[in-house]
């Protein structure tokens, strides 16, 4: 684990045989809307939650932000289709 900017913690996982960053974000730092793709629901602006993407991606683009019980149980959940 590392800390990031903003008081965040970054750690890493593994998911799938790929390794994941995943950093949890405050309320208070949540601020705009995102589709989770554990549920397909919307992870609301103000909504406490994770961002995760693979480890060895330097872009945006592979980051999702999943509501944090949704990443919890990600291994036990089939995929939103999304």
């Amino acid at each position: 684990m590392r800390a990031v900017s903003g008081g965040g913690v970054e750690r890493y996982e593994d998911w799938r045989g790929e390794r994941y960053a995943v950093r949890a974000v405050t309320g208070s730092a949540a601020e705009k809307d995102y589709r989770c793709p554990g549920c397909d629901q919307i992870v609301r602006a103000g909504q406490p939650h994770v961002v995760a993407w693979p480890a060895d991606e330097l872009g945006a683009s592979g980051r999702r932000h999943w509501h944090s019980p949704c990443w919890a149980a990600r291994d036990r959940r089939a995929p939103s289709g999304r």
